[in-house]
């Protein structure tokens, strides 16, 4: 398994756009993103921070149905 980058908020958006996910809201410092699969709707919340602790990415990247190999790929 790859090591997780250090990355902000901000990037992590713009790579899961890339795979298809549209902001939908913000409230604070976090941004809700979502995705049309099918008839189901992947939904998450990205922080805006700085740099993402590497459990929460490693979250996001899972939830989104990616492996950290495509993530990166998404640059």
């Amino acid at each position: 398994m790859m090591k997780l980058p250090h990355i902000s908020g901000i990037e992590v958006i713009k790579r899961l756009k890339r795979f298809g996910f549209i902001a939908t809201r913000q409230k604070g410092s976090h941004v809700r993103l979502e995705k049309s699969v099918g008839e189901k709707v992947i939904k998450m919340t990205v922080p805006l921070h700085n740099e993402l602790k590497k459990g929460t990415l490693a979250r996001i990247i899972k939830d989104a149905g990616l492996s950290p190999e495509e993530f990166e790929k998404l640059k």
